[in-house]
């Protein structure tokens, strides 16, 4: 039996084998995982197709072949048994019968030896060494976890993120515990907390642990870090990047999401931000200035008929993804909302599609969260520009009027573009984000929403 290089997406057209968790000559049980097999956007696990002997394998690990390339060969239960059922003689035949039913009881017993195997390796893998993923690993060293002492969730007994997490949990809340003092006792001193700030802060991510003085600790990246950073790399190689900026007032979009914000959220159970309306207005201002909406193709300009919009997901400080909204030019501020919540989502549990990663014509990269004030962000391949949405904060302002200039307090925030000066010009991105700027301040969004 082959075993088949999957099929990842529609749009996928190859893939590279991550690692081997099998060679040749080992024994393996129907749908135990055989090898890991990675995209530039998605990994996954293949398993047996059917219990035998892996009779060979012939792509490497690290080599990247065609949808459907054979990366190994099974030999198969079924198959010995119709290799033996095939002797020319009765006598040959009754004695191909009896070797093939001890080869068939031998077979069993050895799935079921694999079987078993397999599910400890879940854990451990040959000689109790653990299989771990590169954050898993990350996280037992950051918090000083032993991993035999996990049991894991996942396929065969992995262990997983979430597991980690748990067990730090449910570990930090035994040991702070408050104990009883014995009878009799006086109670040791109890210092108080610091007083809270009025702002909580966003959690970094764990620090590193301590190690011996002139060591430093090494965290090898894994498949998504490793990802960005070629994507990253090759995208400042590619595109002359040039970043401009405008000071938005959302007073427009509060006069609407403000009032609607508490219905909204019990309603349908995720905040209305400002995000969907940014979404929004930049379709439509992409409609207006179509070059933006392109990627170069050699010494052309290919421009897109529809915006298909790339929103980045930060996955809980491990990675960045950017998966697509397409047709986002043809949604109100309401579908996008629903849009970027439903991708969000997806995005980080790790249940998006390949395709849902492909054809992206426009990025928005939302950091206001984290109280920045402006960003300059690398395009996203082939894409010519990307728009950065950073902190969205009361200022005081001078506003004009009729009676006078007046010093006002409005939500404020800046949006900065990155964009190809190979495709556009500055006075081209300005008027753009000129445009933005006016739909986001002036339109009536109450029939968006």
């Amino acid at each position: 039996m082959n075993v088949l290089m999957p099929q990842l997406g529609e749009t996928v057209a190859e893939g590279t084998v991550a690692a081997w968790h099998k060679k040749q000559g080992d024994t393996v049980a129907k749908n135990e995982v055989l090898l890991d097999v990675e995209t530039d956007k998605a990994a996954t696990e293949v398993p047996a197709p059917v219990a035998g002997v892996i009779a060979s394998v012939l792509v490497p690990e690290g080599k990247t072949v065609d949808v459907g390339t054979v990366l190994a060969v099974i030999e198969s239960e079924e198959a010995a048994d119709s290799a033996a059922a095939s002797g020319g003689s009765e006598a040959g035949a009754a004695k191909a019968a009896s070797g093939s039913s001890g080869k068939r009881a031998s077979a069993k017993r050895s799935s079921r030896k694999a079987a078993k195997a397999a599910k400890a390796r879940g854990r451990g893998g040959k000689k109790g060494r653990l299989r771990l993923s590169p954050v898993v690993r990350r996280l037992l060293a950051e918090h000083g976890v032993d991993a035999n002492d996990i049991a894991g969730s996942g396929r065969d007994g992995r262990i997983t993120r979430k597991d980690v997490l748990a067990f730090v949990e449910q570990r930090t809340a035994a040991e702070t515990k408050p104990s009883v003092p014995e009878p009799g006792t006086r109670p040791a001193s109890v210092k108080l907390p610091a007083e809270p700030s009025a702002k909580p802060s966003a959690k970094p991510p764990a620090r590193p642990p301590a190690v011996s003085s002139g060591e430093a600790t090494r965290i090898p990246f894994d498949r998504i870090r490793r990802v960005t950073a070629e994507h990253m790399v090759r995208s400042k190689t590619t595109s002359a990047h040039v970043m401009q900026a405008v000071e938005v007032d959302f007073s427009g979009v509060d006069s609407v999401r403000m009032p609607l914000r508490n219905d909204w959220r019990s309603r349908q159970g995720f905040s209305l931000t400002y995000l969907p309306f940014i979404a929004r207005a930049t379709c439509l201002a992409l409609r207006d200035y179509p070059n933006i909406n392109s990627s170069v193709d050699g010494d052309a300009l290919v421009l897109h008929p529809s915006v298909h919009l790339c929103i980045a997901v930060n996955l809980n400080f491990e990675g960045l993804v950017a998966p697509v909204i397409r047709d986002a030019d043809s949604l109100t501020v309401a579908g996008l909302a629903h849009a970027i919540h439903d991708i969000g989502d997806r995005a980080r549990k790790g249940a998006l599609d390949p395709d849902e990663y492909a054809g992206g014509t426009y990025t928005l990269s939302n950091n206001g969260s984290y109280g920045t004030l402006m960003t300059g962000a690398i395009i996203n391949q082939p894409q010519v520009a990307i728009l950065s949405v950073d902190a969205i904060t009361k200022r005081p302002v001078v506003v004009e009027s009729p009676s006078g200039d007046a010093i006002a307090i409005r939500p404020v925030g800046i949006l900065a573009q990155s964009f190809d000066h190979r495709a556009i010009d500055g006075a081209y991105s300005a008027a753009f984000l000129q445009r933005l700027k006016g739909l986001l301040e002036e339109k009536d969004w109450s029939d968006e929403v």
